[in-house]
């Protein structure tokens, strides 16, 4: 076994066990404001090793604990505090800083983007689909298709819209919402892939090994990054809500 094989199984090896920490607790202590952060903290944890459970413990969990009187008796209570608690509260929550608001906000959309990836990589590789002979270029299409469907899903469920009275309204919203940090998702992502297959490797590792998955990890935590700015800016202008 090499040491690029050995470190990907020590991080896929940790992420899973704290995917797992976090699942049980979720379970436990569901998040009852938006139930979708019940599935998008697990995801965090699965392709963020280290990173993925402190941002659940130090961001996530506390709010989740928030039973549904107390955040409408902290809305009652200060509600009278003026347009700056107006505009606290548009960006998602005045207690806590701006930059960990986008923080959740940026988990929320790539872990949907991240569903697809991890779903449309072994498609591909199992069905022996390809788009004009090339795997890479398969994977990006498949893996945008579904990144597109799983992080609009994850953005019309995630502000209750599924309540809206006008659902066709509710998808447009959506999708104006998360396109736009889903696309600098996945350019960081891809491009991370090119990389892997064009300039790490001579023979490009496969979906069924732990390097492959290594790849996807680091290529998903670049994507988080990548697309960090595009959430701060979209919830800065109102297009988008803090967490």
């Amino acid at each position: 076994m090499t040491w690029l094989e050995i470190i990907s199984w020590i991080s896929i090896t940790l992420s899973a066990l704290q995917a797992l920490i976090i699942t049980i607790d979720v379970i436990r202590y569901p998040q009852k404001m938006m139930p979708i952060m019940n599935i998008v903290w697990p995801l965090t944890g699965l392709y963020f090793p280290i990173a993925g459970i402190w941002a659940y413990y130090g961001l996530g969990r506390a709010k989740g604990e928030m039973n549904h009187e107390e955040m409408e008796h902290h809305d009652h209570g200060e509600h009278n505090h003026g347009s700056d608690h107006h505009d606290m509260h548009h960006h998602g929550h005045g207690d806590k800083p701006f930059w960990q608001s986008v923080f959740v906000s940026t988990t929320h959309c790539s872990s949907g983007c991240s569903l697809g990836d991890m779903i449309g990589a072994p498609l591909v590789f199992y069905t022996g689909f390809l788009i004009a002979g090339s795997e890479l270029l398969t994977d990006y299409v498949v893996e945008f298709i579904l990144a597109f469907i799983f992080g609009i899903a994850f953005q019309y469920y995630g502000m209750g819209f599924q309540k809206h009275d006008q659902p066709g309204q509710a998808i447009k919203d959506a999708i104006k919402a998360d396109t736009w940090s889903l696309i600098c998702f996945e350019i960081g992502m891809f491009g991370w892939m090119a990389l892997a297959y064009y300039g790490f490797f001579v023979n490009m590792p496969e979906p069924n090994t732990a390097v492959f998955w290594f790849m996807m990890q680091l290529a998903m935590m670049l994507g988080f990054l990548t697309s960090y700015p595009a959430n701060w800016l979209l919830v800065k202008k109102g297009i988008k809500h803090a967490m």
